[in-house]
């Protein structure tokens, strides 16, 4: 007879906060939660390491003692507070290249000695608790023009171009959209297409030196073709899920995000202009 062990989450969108949310779930008899690079992880040309987790809370409950479980559907329920190991910080769950922060609960059952025990993991996921401070949004305008663009050798050599908009804020609830307005105003060259593209960038390391590595989450194409000049192109974007979180600064790691607005022209010219965000949970 076939044996199956499952995890089940009461709540459908596995989150859970600390000191507020107790898990609830059927047989489980370990939960951890993690924070680690990728081992070996190289993040620097001069061959810095940064490789090792730390642990934010762990523990061992055991949900039913040993005996005969009988034939059909068993379900034990049990719940645990989420609370953090000492002075350690329940960061908020994110999965990124060289940073991650995963919560998870594993549930093993020992069978008698010619059976195979079981095991069973599944993530469950952590937000932080909402900032008290109210946000307020400020707005902010840019324009876009050979003269602004940075780290260009031949700016002679760029074709005429201007861009403007603005974008409503760039202190942003995580779970709301990330909104503006862009505008050509002129473009001596065909413009190929325009896109939204956000940017993770995680700095690791430890008193023997940092490493910092910026990597593109997500890439919204908001204008394809040459577009009418002054016609007004809205900018939205949703923040995705486990790939963003709200901005943070450890002692050993940070976790922060910017958008760029990548303009392609038809002669291959490729336009990039960078804002800084920050992101909160309120």
């Amino acid at each position: 007879m076939s044996v199956t062990l499952d995890i089940r989450l009461k709540r459908a969108n596995k989150v859970y906060h600390e000191g507020v949310s107790k898990v609830p779930l059927a047989p489980v008899s370990e939960h951890t939660a993690s924070v680690a690079s990728p081992p070996n992880a190289d993040l620097s040309a001069s061959g810095f390491v940064f490789a090792f987790p730390i642990q934010l809370i762990s523990s061992n409950i055991e949900v039913a003692k040993a005996g005969k479980v009988p034939t059909g559907k068993t379900e034990v329920p049990f719940e645990f507070p989420l609370n953090a190991k000492g002075n350690k910080v329940l960061y908020e769950t994110y999965h990124g290249v060289f940073v991650n922060i995963q919560y998870s609960l594993r549930c093993d059952m020992k069978r008698p000695l010619l059976a195979k025990d079981l095991s069973k993991n599944c993530e469950f996921i952590v937000h932080c608790q909402p900032q008290k401070a109210k946000i307020v949004p400020t707005p902010v305008n840019f324009t876009i023009t050979p003269d602004t663009l940075q780290n260009v050798r031949e700016r002679s050599l760029l074709p005429k171009f201007l861009v403007r908009g603005h974008l409503d804020a760039t202190s942003c609830v995580i779970s709301q959209l990330l909104t503006g307005e862009l505008l050509v105003e002129s473009s001596d060259v065909p413009i190929k297409s325009i896109d939204l593209q956000l940017v993770r960038v995680e700095t690791c390391g430890c008193a023997e030196g940092y490493a910092r590595d910026a990597t593109e989450i997500q890439n919204i194409q908001i204008a394809e073709g040459d577009i009418r000049h002054g016609l007004a192109i809205p900018i939205y974007m949703v923040f995705p899920r486990l790939f963003t979180c709200p901005t943070l600064e450890t002692t050993n790691f940070k976790v922060e995000f910017e958008i760029n607005i990548v303009i392609m022209l038809h002669d291959d010219h490729l336009i990039t202009e960078n804002f800084p965000l920050k992101l909160c949970r309120v």
